[in-house]
């Protein structure tokens, strides 16, 4: 039935977790790249300081969301689609956009006939 990433992204600058348009730029670039139909608009929201973001994206392929912990360098990252996807270079756009020096990539295949499965990358 689908695809569903699992992403944590450490050691990120913490200027960039709490910076709302870089973290826009990074998700319009997932979109953008995946060839992925947002419905409506995004749905954005910056804590008090620290200044963490939450950002969620409905798709008609299912949805993206984006959480960020700046305190601890920490973004991560959730996309499911209901049919398979290209790879997206998620540790080196995370690397390049987020400052990232370390990134958990995790894909899990869902579906009534699947098994559980998850292919960790590690950088």
């Amino acid at each position: 039935m689908g695809e569903e990433w699992v992403i944590e992204a450490l050691g990120c600058s913490a200027a960039r977790l709490s910076d709302p348009p870089t973290l826009h730029e990074v998700c319009a670039h997932i979109i953008a790249d995946l060839n992925l139909t947002v419905v409506g608009a995004a749905h954005w929201h910056q804590f008090p300081p620290p200044g963490g973001v939450t950002g969620l994206f409905l798709l008609t392929e299912s949805h993206l969301a984006c959480h960020t912990y700046p305190e601890m360098g920490i973004a991560t990252f959730n996309l499911y689609c209901c049919h398979p996807r290209a790879v997206w270079p998620w540790e080196e756009r995370l690397s390049a956009a987020l400052g990232a020096t370390r990134v958990i990539v995790r894909v899990i295949s869902r579906g009534a006939d699947n098994t559980l499965t998850i292919c960790q990358n590690r950088k």
